[in-house]
């Protein structure tokens, strides 16, 4: 997916979580009489977007109430599945991982939402197409960017990211900045990768010429490997064996100003933002850049530099009945469309669609950095799938976690871990 759009900067500030940015001509109302809905959501207490969707839909189509019902987020397919199987799933069926949508596609568990009018331009809709039919709807694609601390890269001395980095400059700035932070009296380290697969991998599959997670072929992981690892033995990273015993998260460690840089996707700008107004995270200046790039060839701010991330969606539960399944599209048109779309900017959320407007919405929040090159980093990028809609993605993503494990903590060389690997895929998934 590709995403070009004019942002304008230096726009007017309202309130963070503000609503009041939402606008566009009311939507036909759903007129079948009263219809209560059920839609599946997890951690609500920092993850407005579905309350907030459900009260902007119930205000446009009053007949309609939507209910969000919390499951645990670190189970959720498995509690999901569950409850579908037992009768008891949701009417509205969020979408979580895109690696486990076509196990409810293929399950049987989602009605066709084909006829669900979606907006030109939006992203990842592709994703939840099967067999020429549509089972689901993107409503926010977030893609990775890299956080950086701009006061930090003050303190140290080094040049804020221009747009023009490939991953040798990432590396580079990363060590600089340990050094002549350490040297400036700060504890904080250049960078900080968690210890997801995502941070190393994610990249490799957007951006290698010869990736393709479903070859069999992961020799293309290697220089990626090789360069996390080199971060770790300089001290310009935390190791991840520290990261997994001592439980670190992304949020603190960014947050609490512990890494001058990050790479991580754009929902942790919603997150930031509210942290720093609450005092959970400090206060200090802050923006995003594209991702380091894997040559120059998509490097600066006349090129459109390759990412990864994968669409957050909405599908429908196929044991809904004709009256819930017209209110439930109804509500998908919506949230998918530029009315959701608002919504969600207001949030800080980066929705499917976009557009100027929603830009301008987005970058007004209270909080929100807006430079430039985060303006260009959020509305110029090429986002690559990470987990391509294929019924062997899962497995193949498995075991691609247990090399990610393997060599990161250090256990197995990455040519062994690579070999290994791809012998598994072969004989456990038939494929390469």
């Amino acid at each position: 997916m590709k995403r070009k759009i004019v942002v304008a900067t230096g726009v007017g500030i309202v309130a963070a979580l503000s609503l009041t940015a939402c606008s566009g001509a009311s939507s036909d109302a759903v007129s079948s009489g009263p219809v209560t809905l059920t839609m599946s959501g997890w951690s609500l207490s920092t993850t407005p977007e579905f309350q907030a969707l459900a009260d902007k839909f119930h205000e446009e189509n009053p007949d309609v109430t939507i209910e969000v019902k919390e499951y645990d987020s670190a189970n959720y397919d498995t509690l999901m599945t569950a409850d579908l199987a037992a009768g008891t799933g949701p009417d509205i069926v969020t979408q979580k991982n895109l690696k486990s949508f076509i196990t409810y596609q293929a399950g049987g568990q989602l009605a066709d939402v084909s006829d669900v009018t979606l907006p030109d331009g939006i992203g990842g809709a592709d994703a939840y197409k099967v067999d020429g039919s549509t089972w689901a709807v993107p409503y926010r694609q977030d893609s990775w960017v890299l956080f950086y601390n701009k006061d930090l890269f003050t303190k140290a001395g080094v040049a804020e990211p221009d747009g023009s980095w490939t991953w040798d400059d990432y590396e580079k700035a990363a060590e600089q900045l340990t050094t002549k932070l350490g040297a400036a009296g700060s504890a904080a380290l250049g960078t900080y990768e968690h210890s997801w697969q995502s941070t190393v991998q994610g990249f490799a599959n957007a951006q290698s010429p010869d990736a393709d997670i479903l070859s069999g072929d992961y020799g293309y992981l290697k220089p990626y490997y090789d360069r996390a690892l080199a971060l770790q033995t300089a001290g310009a990273q935390v190791e991840y064996n520290t990261i997994t015993a001592n439980k670190l998260t992304y949020q603190a460690e960014f947050g609490k100003q512990q890494a001058a840089m990050m790479p991580m996707g754009t929902w942790y700008v919603a997150t930031l933002i509210a942290q720093q107004a609450k005092g959970d995270a400090d206060a200090f200046s802050w923006g995003f850049a594209p991702i380091p790039q894997y040559d120059s060839s998509t490097t600066g701010t006349s090129k459109t530099p390759v990412t990864f991330g994968d669409p957050t969606g909405f599908a429908i539960n196929k044991a809904a009945d004709a009256t819930k399944l017209a209110a439930a599209k109804k509500f998908l048109a919506f949230a998918s469309g530029e009315e959701g779309a608002q919504v969600l900017a207001g949030l800080g959320i980066t929705p499917a669609l976009t557009s100027d407007a929603v830009a301008k919405t987005y970058f007004a929040v209270k909080g929100a950095p807006t430079d430039e090159l985060s303006s260009f980093a959020w509305s110029t990028h090429e986002t690559k799938p990470e987990n391509p809609t294929s019924a062997k993605t899962a497995a193949v993503q498995n075991i691609l976690l247990d090399l990610h494990t393997a060599v990161m903590s250090g256990s197995t060389p990455i040519d062994d871990a690579i070999k290994t690997a791809e012998d598994r895929v072969k004989s456990e998934v038939g494929v390469g």
